[in-house]
């Protein structure tokens, strides 16, 4: 697995790639995923997976475990800024792919803060590629159950995308093939 070292706050994307031109921000918990001797293994594995298969697709990753180094250095920065920071990629961004991972009981760990960017993401219009067990786990809220009704909302399943990361390619080219098109028409016109 490749590292994520070279992926930075905004990484500018490879000239091709099937996600080229895409700004895709990767969230999951990070507060609740810090634990006495290090960032949750499995969690961090599964971020890194979905961006690393991003980038190597060619998409721009905004990605606050990247930028704080999966809690290393989550201190180092203030909830201010933290909050106009993660708001002005969701704001920027063309798809929102949260990681929200169970923890070993079988219900979702904490991450308030991915759930307030779920709000931000069905708020503006965002699609959202969710990576998390299906069907959901019983602790997941209605909100969180009936998003797909009032967003666009696609899941994946955590254990198919760890088999298969290619599934969150597939699922972002389709969440966002209506403004590709668009994009496209603009170019030709």
């Amino acid at each position: 697995m490749a590292q994520t070292t070279a992926v930075r706050e905004e990484t500018p994307a490879p000239k091709s790639g099937l996600l080229t031109g895409l700004d895709v921000f990767v969230g999951g918990p990070i507060q609740h995923a810090i634990l006495g001797n290090g960032f949750v293994g499995h969690l961090q594995d599964a971020i890194t997976t979905a961006i690393d298969t991003v980038a190597a697709h060619g998409g721009n990753i905004f990605s606050a475990h990247v930028v704080e180094k999966f809690g290393a250095e989550t201190a180092a920065f203030t909830p201010e800024q933290v909050s106009v920071r993660d708001f002005r990629w969701m704001k920027k961004c063309d798809v929102f792919v949260p990681v929200l991972p169970l923890l070993e009981d079988g219900t979702l760990r904490r991450t308030d803060g991915t759930h307030v960017e779920l709000g931000w993401a069905t708020a503006l219009g965002r699609p959202i590629v969710l990576i998390t067990k299906q069907p959901f786990a019983e602790s997941a809220s209605h909100l969180l159950k009936g998003l797909h009704r009032v967003g666009f909302v696609q899941a994946i399943d955590f254990e198919e995308f760890t088999e298969k990361p290619s599934l969150l390619i597939d699922a972002v080219l389709a969440a966002t093939e209506r403004q590709r098109e668009a994009i496209g028409a603009s170019l030709v016109a």
